[in-house]
């Protein structure tokens, strides 16, 4: 019995699907199960993030759990922690997490050092584990265009290689079905690191439209964030993620997911062009 978290979700959902092609039995762990997808060999349990008697129940009989990273928050961390902790008294055996790419204590994306913290309680834990580092969402790059048709960040000339949310998946399907990939890290990225000067005349060639990219500063990226009211813990994600493609931290151009899926990840150029298209 496999389970898989965040079902309702990108990665969670694709991976649910995958599994249900190859008729794979699994458990949809969700915290609204109206919202979980009707898949054969699929049944659904109910549980959040760190509610220890729900997921005991919601794990029971789990021997592989894909424990997708939970959603952004100031207290993510303990949630993951506790997630950890409910699945190893509930049983599960191999835990596969969604991490982040060159996470580490001090990483210049204050975001990454939660996933480090994850994983060093998951190394702890006494279970098999497997960590997908994921590098940006490369789906989530058109989003980062503003109002103005410019994508405004501390990003300077550095570079990002961002990963779809699909090759992702198609990775976590691949591991989670397959042996060999205990205590192993696998870096997810995509094809090509690049500048967001180059994300912005990809998009520009894409839409039909002139998008810029204006490099900020840090002072301007945190000024210029102010009128969201967000909390500090969130807009200092926001920024520092371009401070770690300026840093070079995310440059990272792995052949993981060719290796794993055994095709080429999924470009920018390629991927609007199926937006486009479909």
């Amino acid at each position: 019995m496999i389970g898989i978290t965040g079902a309702t979700g990108q990665i969670g959902g694709r991976v649910a699907r995958l599994l249900a092609a190859e008729s794979r039995t699994q458990r949809l762990v969700v915290r609204d199960p109206a919202r979980a997808p009707e898949l054969p060999g699929a049944e659904t349990a109910q549980a959040s993030y760190g509610d220890h008697h729900a997921l005991l129940n919601a794990l029971d009989g789990i021997e592989t759990l894909l424990m997708v990273s939970a959603a952004e928050s100031a207290d993510r961390l303990s949630l993951h922690q506790a997630t950890i902790d409910a699945a190893v008294a509930a049983g599960v055996r191999r835990i596969v997490y969604t991490s982040f790419l060159n996470a580490a204590p001090d990483s210049t994306f204050t975001l990454a050092r939660d996933h480090w913290h994850t994983e060093q309680h998951l190394r702890a834990a006494g279970v098999e584990f497997t960590f997908l580092r994921d590098s940006l969402y490369l789906d989530f790059l058109p989003d980062m265009v503003g109002e103005d048709d410019t994508i405004r960040g501390p990003a300077g000339e550095g570079r990002v290689g961002a990963v779809a949310r699909a090759d992702v998946a198609d990775v976590a399907a691949r591991v989670l079905t397959s042996e060999g990939h205990a205590g192993r890290s696998y870096d997810l990225t995509g094809p090509e690191a690049m500048t967001m000067a180059e994300v912005a005349a990809l998009l520009t060639q894409a839409w039909g439209r002139p998008i810029k990219y204006h490099a900020e500063t840090l002072d301007e990226a945190y000024r210029s964030r102010e009128r969201y009211g967000a909390p500090s813990w969130e807009v200092a994600g926001w920024v520092t993620s371009y401070a770690a493609v300026a840093s070079g931290e995310l440059a990272t151009v792995s052949g993981d997911v060719e290796a794993l899926t055994g095709r080429p990840p999924l470009s920018l150029a390629a991927y609007l062009k199926n937006v486009d298209e479909g």
